[in-house]
């Protein structure tokens, strides 16, 4: 003996699907959510994306070089020597990598190239942080200790190298700039 299939929606179901169907295709609402949906889902920001990626980056670093500036004579005692420096020229080093850098970034001009000390900057605090400071394995680390704001600014820089500027940076306009005087077509700069 066959058991009969139930369909899975009852003819109630059906009725109120026929009805709301009929009611956006009368006030031409079908139209207007297809709009709306094409719209937030065809259409890429990846230049803006990018853009407040450089500046949120760039902000998050320049406040950690500011606060070291106001407390330069606290920290310079304390501050770790990393590379054979003293500590005194590592804070130096650090404040000029977060201040220049991050200020390069967020306008983005030479991009890539700006992005390289911070993110080698990092490796050498994660590494400093996890060696010094933290007695367990890094593996059973959780989200409250020390160690993670490095790894999270590593993780950004690592994406800003792979993707890049985008168009709303100076590197593209100057990019821009020595095409047309080279007389080349633009068509060079599609994938920016």
């Amino acid at each position: 003996m066959k058991l009969k299939r139930q369909s899975s929606s009852s003819p109630i179901d059906n009725q109120i699907s026929n009805f709301l169907q009929h009611i956006m295709k009368s006030l031409g609402l079908t139209r207007k959510i297809k709009k709306i949906y094409f719209r937030a889902t065809g259409y890429s920001y990846a230049n803006m994306g990018r853009l407040f990626l450089r500046l949120f980056i760039g902000i998050m670093l320049l406040q950690f070089g500011v606060r070291q500036i106001d407390n330069f004579d606290i920290l310079k005692e304390v501050f770790p020597g990393v590379i054979g420096m003293t500590s005194h020229a590592s804070l130096i080093v650090m404040i000029c990598i977060e201040i220049v850098c991050s200020t390069f970034i967020m306008f983005g001009f030479l991009t890539r190239v700006m992005i390289l000390p911070p993110f080698v900057a990092m490796i050498l605090a994660e590494y400093h942080i996890l060696h010094d400071y933290v007695a367990e394995p890094a593996y059973l680390l959780d989200w409250q200790q020390i160690g993670y704001v490095p790894i999270l600014f590593m993780g950004i820089y690592f994406f800003l190298l792979l993707v890049g500027p985008g168009k709303i940076s100076i590197d593209y306009f100057l990019s821009l700039h020595i095409i047309h005087t080279e007389n080349k077509s633009e068509g060079e700069l599609e994938e920016v």
